[in-house]
């Protein structure tokens, strides 16, 4: 396989990663949100070198504040009174 070639695959093969990471973050912000938590807790165990703990704090959800019940959007909460 030509050298040229091979860099072609592996730049399409990315493209098309970040495209469906895209999506799905997108489409599935809550199983997204799960999925960077339970990543996150798995490369933050003790034994892991401190490399790997540090990349995990890095991909941890944000914790959520008390600004919301659910730690969403903030879009969920009640709206002013409906204009007649």
């Amino acid at each position: 396989m030509d050298a040229g070639l091979l860099l072609q695959y592996v730049v399409i093969a990315l493209a098309v990663l970040f495209s469906a990471w895209v999506v799905v973050k997108k489409q599935f912000p809550g199983t997204t949100w799960r999925l960077r938590g339970t990543l996150a807790l798995w490369l933050l165990k003790p034994e892991r070198a401190h490399w790997i703990q540090a990349w995990g704090r890095r991909i941890a959800p944000p914790a959520s504040g008390a600004g919301s019940a659910c730690g969403g959007c903030d879009g969920c909460g009640p709206s002013g009174p409906k204009a007649d």
